[in-house]
């Protein structure tokens, strides 16, 4: 979980996005006023009075928190666009099954001040980069734009009544879309076979959005990045406006949606900030990355260092193995005052190499050194000791 911490925020700072931490909790109005007909904040979300009487939510997601620092912190006023990413927990009342916890890790990125296809652009490249460093490699982006302001009203009407018509085939959930949340009955898995002959929101961009979209897909394809557009594709939250997107990959199989995001302009002057306020970024569930991730992405690649010793030899082991860390050198030395051959045992759990102080070799000056990895000892003088893990490492 630390090394996927360390990737995920060390590859968007190479981006240029500044680490942003927002409290646990944040005042309930928050998620209402951004997203008050989803699931999340309907059905999911833990919330409690304090002792003041204030509204509280465990933040179930990263995006609103992120918004609400923005405005309140007059970041709209500094040299735009800003860039942030942030890493911690989330909490939502899913009911548990695998890879849904009510305690998850989110990692996201946000950029804010740029209504142009190149951040979009950016921030899915950098979502990308993610991925192949925890081994996905070729992540495919799936992509779609559900309109602004100006076209998306007209394919709601025309979404709405395609609907309608077919009301009483609609699963439970769908007949309550039909009037919150219209776009979600796209997003459906139950009744795929309605969905399939809907209208199709492209054909009703507008000009501005059907530019935004082309330029967005051919900046990503410039890059190398393969781009499915899906017309299903819409998000589930209600800020979102033009692009949403998935980041999948094939081995996943029929899951293919690792994570996701999107543009959510205007999504800053829900929370009292300036009007139509640009905004584009993702969120990544880190459980899910984890358990999609290569093999051997968490193992700990660093050198170590196991210091064992002959009966008497304590304290000769002690110091040389902080010799070892003060020289950058990861070591340990038996704290459990175990016989060698019970160090050995824990020294083939824990470390590439194995110092073995006492006996012939330290009358000598020297220490016998075993590579674990290739069953390999060879005698090093002691006071080379740090040169040679160096040259190691």
């Amino acid at each position: 979980m630390e090394k996927m911490r360390r990737t995920a925020i060390d590859t968007a700072q190479a981006y240029g996005y500044q680490l942003v931490e927002t409290p646990v909790f944040e005042q309930t109005p928050v998620f209402l006023r951004v997203g008050e007909s989803t699931d999340i904040v309907q059905h999911e979300r833990y919330s409690f009075t304090d002792v003041g009487g204030v509204d509280l939510t465990l933040r179930p997601e990263g995006t609103a928190a992120i918004a609400r620092a923005y405005v309140e912190n007059g970041l709209y006023n500094k040299p735009q666009p800003v860039r942030m990413c942030y890493y911690g927990p989330m909490f939502r009342r899913e009911k548990p099954q695998a890879l849904r916890y009510r305690q998850h890790t989110q990692f996201g990125a946000e950029i804010y001040g740029s209504v142009e296809p190149e951040a979009d652009a950016e921030i899915i490249l950098l979502a990308c980069s993610v991925v192949e460093k925890v081994g996905l490699h070729s992540p495919v982006v799936r992509l779609n734009s559900i309109g602004c302001s100006e076209c998306r009203p007209r394919y709601r009407e025309s979404l709405i009544a395609y609907y309608e018509g077919r009301r009483s085939d609609l699963c439970e959930d769908c007949q309550i879309r039909l009037q919150t949340n219209p776009l979600r009955l796209l997003d459906c898995k139950i009744d795929v076979g309605i969905r399939s002959l809907a209208p199709d929101i492209k054909d009703y961009w507008c000009e501005d959005c059907r530019r935004h979209y082309g330029r967005l897909a051919e900046l990503l394809s410039e890059a190398g990045r393969e781009v499915v557009r899906d017309p299903y594709l819409v998000r589930g939250l209600d800020y979102y406006t033009r692009t949403v997107f998935e980041i999948g990959h094939p081995s996943l199989g029929d899951q293919t949606a690792l994570f996701g995001g999107g543009r959510y302009d205007g999504l800053a002057t829900t929370l009292d900030g300036p009007a139509a306020t640009p905004a584009v970024g993702f969120g990544m569930g880190i459980e899910r990355m984890l358990s999609a991730a290569d093999k051997d992405f968490g193992l700990d690649r660093t050198l170590s260092v196991y210091v064992a010793h002959l009966p008497g030899y304590n304290t000769q082991a002690f110091i040389i193995s902080e010799g070892l860390r003060q020289g950058q050198i990861a070591a340990e030395a038996d704290l459990m005052d175990r016989s060698l051959k019970a160090q050995l045992r824990d020294a083939s759990r824990r470390s590439h190499y194995v110092v073995i102080v006492g006996g012939q070799e330290w009358a000598e000056g020297s220490a016998a050194v075993k590579d674990l990895r290739r069953n390999e000892q060879k005698t090093v003088p002691v006071d080379e000791l740090l040169d040679y893990f160096r040259r190691r490492d």
